[in-house]
């Protein structure tokens, strides 16, 4: 994959994957023909996580700046390889992942939910960037040891490289969204028709 470059502070990642850790990946994605990098501060990556629904109640003032970006990065970078590879039918290394793994601290919660029932949660420790990241870690380690991956695709436009989990009825999507890269083939393929016609 080439270099990202930096993204416009205005632009957020699409959110295509239909799961975190491929929505991870996807913080990489192409913008007008440029591959942009939405993660380029630690903010960034809490903002991402926020809206990925998982927020952050780890005060970042405690950390090295550019600890959390840093390991995002990292993490991202890994569960990418190990994607590629599984999608692929090849092995990888698990032991990057397997290091954040090994970092998460995290216990189950129950808290009082309607009428007379009761909710539970997992709630993770937060006192590093590994451990804030740990729920993606184990996201994608379920997902790579479970998931289907007939179903894990990448868009088939040539130039995109959003990954996505098909959820569709049909499991039959074959673009990251069909409002981008599914209406420019669609325009691109009538275009094709009509000048040959």
């Amino acid at each position: 994959m080439p270099t990202p470059t930096h993204l416009p502070p205005s632009i957020e990642p699409p959110k295509a994957g239909d799961h975190p850790a491929l929505d991870l990946l996807n913080t990489v994605f192409l913008l007008n023909g440029t591959i942009v990098d939405s993660l380029q501060t630690d903010q960034d990556v809490l903002l991402w996580l926020a809206g990925a629904g998982w927020p952050v109640e780890h005060d970042l003032a405690r950390s090295k700046p550019g600890a959390l970006l840093r390991s995002a990065r990292t993490l991202r970078e890994a569960i990418r390889r190990l994607v590629e590879a599984r999608k692929a039918g090849k092995r990888a290394d698990p032991a990057p992942l397997n290091a954040f793994l090994a970092q998460s601290q995290s216990h189950l919660k129950l808290s009082p939910a309607k009428g007379r029932t009761l909710h539970l949660e997992r709630q993770w420790r937060q006192r590093t960037p590994e451990e804030i990241l740990a729920p993606i870690a184990e996201a994608a380690a379920e997902l790579l040891a479970t998931g289907d991956f007939n179903l894990v695709r990448h868009c088939e436009a040539p130039e995109c490289v959003l990954w996505f989990y098909d959820r569709t009825r049909s499991h039959h999507r074959r673009w990251c969204s069909m409002a981008t890269c599914g209406n420019r083939n669609k325009v691109a393929a009538f275009r094709h028709r009509q000048s040959t016609t």
